[in-house]
């Protein structure tokens, strides 16, 4: 059972202190008692800011009230450069219009669609590994974006293009930080950011390129030669309400999401899974041993089978969340814990916090995939398990990723054995959670038998 809501005040916490420290490891610079407070606030000369953890008051601004608490555009300002007017950075009407087009492309039944796609990216990707101590962050980019590529354009990563995209947006990630103090200051255009002028050239270059394929795409709608992939479905899929269509520039915009939530969170979360699986190699073999189901080949009825490796990506989710936050804003007077807060107040839901939560979680800090078949893994699902956000504005590729992440995952062990090297991780927060210098990880190919 969830905790009842203790009468504790809310923690208060120094916001500056705080932003320097998420940069330069999000784990340790967490104070203790964040990870057992219901709600803390920080406070600053400009606004207040309140992390919330209670899962009746993370319900209230996701799910019952989406409207009251709208995004906040405190943290997407930094990616409007390159996402546009994307439906991760919308609301109200305009966002509502583009998740009815949007929406089709990713129901049920396209996943068994796309999944030869994903099973020809898996393939590709064990044939790009090698023996030996390696990186492998750079590996699952490489592999999350080709999964990209595939399924909505139809191209492998090693289309001179997809390259390119793939090239430049690895230089944007990690020059684009998901916290920043100007980021939380109201101020004029011209206030200057960190890394602007240099995430602002990165972006138009990226947006250009992905323009290229969407002119080349649109083109083919015409002429009827189009591949039925994701973004023919979406450029074809007429808003049920007005009967239009995106635009080239709205696809632009919808593109940029899609490669940046699919790729960069996917490739963060495999990376993280397969240090996990280093870390307790017991569960490795447990997972080679259920993959060994891949080699009857490419079926969609195979996934029934990966559970292991799903409860497996799951955990690794919940330790290692790929978006570590998610900011709303208060849009009226609210009264929350017996504190007031005020319109134009940040509301952070942290699924880091959330996941690792003392009062939530048994073990919340151990991996322990066997979890989610416990009375108390199956409630924190349900209440305190959010790595794709929640209610209306839910990730709409969540069932996408849930299918690609355990796939990508059983043919990677299928193939390789992954250990540890005297090399320790440190989760850092750009884009999303990744690892300050990398996660190096020594790989040695299985006997096809094995």
């Amino acid at each position: 059972m969830i905790p009842p809501k203790p009468p504790a005040r809310p923690e208060k916490v120094s916001l500056l202190k705080y932003l320097r420290l998420f940069r330069q490891d999000i784990l340790s610079a967490q104070p203790a008692k964040l990870y057992r407070a219901w709600m803390a606030e920080f406070r600053t000369p400009f606004f207040r800011s309140y992390l919330i953890n209670q899962p009746s008051l993370v319900k209230t601004v996701l799910n019952e009230r989406p409207r009251a608490f709208p995004k906040s555009d405190r943290i997407g300002a930094g990616l409007r450069p390159l996402l546009g007017n994307s439906v991760f950075l919308t609301n109200g009407e305009v966002w509502e219009r583009q998740r009815r087009i949007i929406d089709p492309a990713f129901e049920g039944g396209r996943l068994r669609d796309t999944f030869p796609a994903m099973w020809a990216a898996g393939q590709a990707a064990v044939a790009r590994l090698k023996d030996g101590t390696q990186e492998v962050e750079e590996a699952t980019s490489f592999a999350a974006a080709d999964v990209i590529f595939r399924t909505l354009f139809s191209i492998p990563i090693e289309d001179r293009i997809a390259q390119a995209v793939f090239t430049e947006f690895r230089d944007y990630q990690r020059t684009q930080p998901i916290l920043n103090l100007a980021a939380f200051v109201k101020g004029p255009a011209w206030m200057p950011r960190l890394h602007r002028a240099r995430t602002k050239q990165t972006a138009r270059s990226i947006r250009a390129l992905i323009r290229q394929l969407t002119e080349t795409r649109m083109a083919q709608i015409k002429d009827g030669t189009a591949p039925d992939d994701l973004a023919t479905k979406i450029m074809t899929t007429a808003d049920p309400e007005t009967g239009e269509t995106f635009t080239t520039e709205e696809m632009v915009d919808q593109v940029a999401i899609f490669f940046l939530a699919g790729h960069e969170t996917s490739a963060s979360a495999l990376a993280w899974t397969l240090y996990l699986l280093a870390l307790f190699p017991d569960w490795q073999e447990k997972l080679a041993e259920e993959a060994k189901a891949l080699d009857a080949g490419c079926d969609f009825k195979v996934m029934s089978k990966l559970r292991t490796s799903r409860d497996v990506f799951r955990e690794a989710l919940r330790l290692y969340p790929p978006v570590p936050m998610m900011v709303r804003e208060s849009t009226c007077p609210e009264r929350l814990r017996d504190r007031d807060i005020q319109p134009g107040a940040q509301m952070v839901i942290s699924p880091w916090h959330l996941h690792r939560h003392e009062r939530l979680w048994d073990n919340p800090d151990g991996f322990d995939p066997a979890r989610w078949a416990t009375e108390n893994g199956k409630q924190c699902m349900r209440e305190a398990f959010i790595p794709f956000s929640s209610g209306p504005r839910v990730c709409t590729g969540a069932g996408f990723a849930m299918v690609e992440g355990p796939l990508l995952l059983s043919m990677l062990v299928r193939n390789f054995r992954f250990e540890t090297t005297e090399r320790t991780p440190v989760p850092v927060a750009h884009l999303t959670v990744r690892s300050k210098d990398g996660i190096w990880l020594k790989l040695t190919r299985r006997a096809p038998d094995a």
